[in-house]
């Protein structure tokens, strides 16, 4: 049934659905240095992408190396695990290899247990760390927990290192955890033993950030986090602790878990929170495959950001799926060339091309949407699918410039994408 003339004129008149994130939530702004590299958190800072080694950090040149890989591929920090005296007495070697190598990523440390001595008997390590991560569910228990605390605290006073306070599901502390839900027992409707939980997690983080505030740590130096396994979780909790402190909010599943599902829960949990503008440094926790490459992370963290609209890390290559009218794999083949090609690119773009990662190619497998896709890309190409004209007509800026034939197409378009960003970003 048609609408009736009074509907449609309603309609016509609203006004527009509005799209795009929400305005992010405001925050402190907490600032992660090393040398002349200074990573800002929070305030009126993009999200910033963060990642972590899974090396032995004993081994200082392993460790080194996989730094390097993950700030290549754009991790802006990097955390490293400082779990015994032989990783604490690396951790400035580590540091000297970075700066010999011109990689300029501050390092966090990552502390469970034994974090008070090893920073206090390591004073070069303390030094060496851009930031300590601190989970105070596994500081002990009762007043040895206090003063545990109060010694990674004083530490990171006295050498001027920002502090992430992070809480997590599976370390929660438990004396705090027992004494919420004798109260949640006595109220008149009692909470479900989940929504607890996930209030201790936030009640946790707080009160850890403020006491820290009380043993001298600036407030501009704390970023918090809530660590679950669970995206509707990971969802509830975030938005409880954004609305009780301004504390930088850092985003994670825990254990998110390997390959697609891992990206997916990862995806659908933070993608949430960051359209709510709720989060202020990510990091996509994937298991890798085995001898997989541990910068996936990175690209993912950074194509969910991008995918927000939120920031730009490399140009954005828009496919088609590929269906029964495009049989051939060309446009498939030339689509991952192209991706891998411009995101390797990039490193060197960046500072080349100031501009470049906002590039839009379009690599599009037959006629039904490959002309408008290529037309409203800045620059793209529309192969010819099952049964059409073994021609590729490109589209520069809108306007079809040029069409491809033969053998060599693939080649020849990616010199026609070098030359369009050598064209439309070189320095001037």
């Amino acid at each position: 049934m048609n609408p009736s003339p009074s509907t449609t004129a309603n309609v016509s008149e609203a006004e527009p659905f509005p799209a795009g994130p929400a305005v992010r939530r405001p925050t402190r702004q907490v600032r992660i240095e090393w040398g002349g590299k200074s990573v800002a958190v929070g305030g009126d800072a993009p999200v910033m992408v963060q990642s972590m080694t899974n090396t032995d950090t004993a081994d200082a040149i392993a460790t080194a190396i996989q730094v390097k890989e993950l700030a290549l591929a754009g991790s802006e920090v990097v955390r490293i695990t400082v779990n015994t005296a032989e990783a604490a007495r690396e951790v400035p070697a580590i540091r000297e290899q970075l700066d010999r190598m011109g990689v300029e990523a501050p390092l966090v440390g990552d502390f469970h247990y034994n974090g008070h001595k090893l920073l206090t008997q390591y004073p070069e390590c303390a030094q060496a760390l851009s930031k300590y991560r601190i989970n105070p569910g596994n500081m002990g228990a009762g007043k040895k927990r206090d003063d545990n605390f109060a010694q990674m605290i004083e530490v990171a006073c006295r050498h001027g290192k920002p502090v992430r306070i992070g809480v997590n599901w599976g370390s929660l502390d438990q004396d705090l955890l027992a004494r919420m839900m004798d109260e949640n027992g006595r109220r008149a409707r009692p909470w479900d033993a989940q929504s607890v939980m996930r209030d201790a997690l936030v009640v946790s983080a707080i009160d850890n950030a403020r006491r820290a505030e009380e043993l001298g740590l600036p407030g501009d130096r704390i970023i918090l986090s809530c660590k679950v396994s669970n995206a509707q979780d990971l969802i509830a909790v975030y938005r409880d602790i954004s609305r009780r402190c301004d504390y930088p909010l850092h985003l994670g599943l825990t254990e998110a878990g390997m390959g697609s599902k891992g990206i997916v829960a990862s995806t659908a949990a933070m993608g949430i929170l960051l359209q709510e503008g709720i989060g202020d440094t990510i990091r996509v926790s994937l298991t890798p495959e085995p001898n997989g490459d541990r910068a996936r992370e990175v690209v993912v963290a950074q194509e969910i950001l991008q995918s927000l609209g939120l920031r730009a890390f490399a140009p954005v290559v828009v496919a088609c799926p590929g269906c029964g009218r495009t049989s051939s794999t060309v446009f498939q083949e030339l689509a991952a060339d192209i991706q891998s090609y411009l995101r390797a690119q990039m490193p060197v773009w960046r500072l080349k091309y100031p501009g470049a990662e906002n590039l839009h190619v379009a690599v599009m497998g037959c006629v039904v949407n490959g002309p408008g896709e290529s037309k409203f890309a800045d620059i793209g190409i529309s192969l010819p699918g099952t049964g059409e004209q073994p021609v590729a007509p490109v589209f520069i800026d809108g306007q079809r410039s040029v069409t491809l034939k033969g053998e060599h197409i693939a080649r020849e378009f990616q010199a026609l994408v070098e030359a369009y960003v050598e064209n439309r970003y070189s320095k001037r």
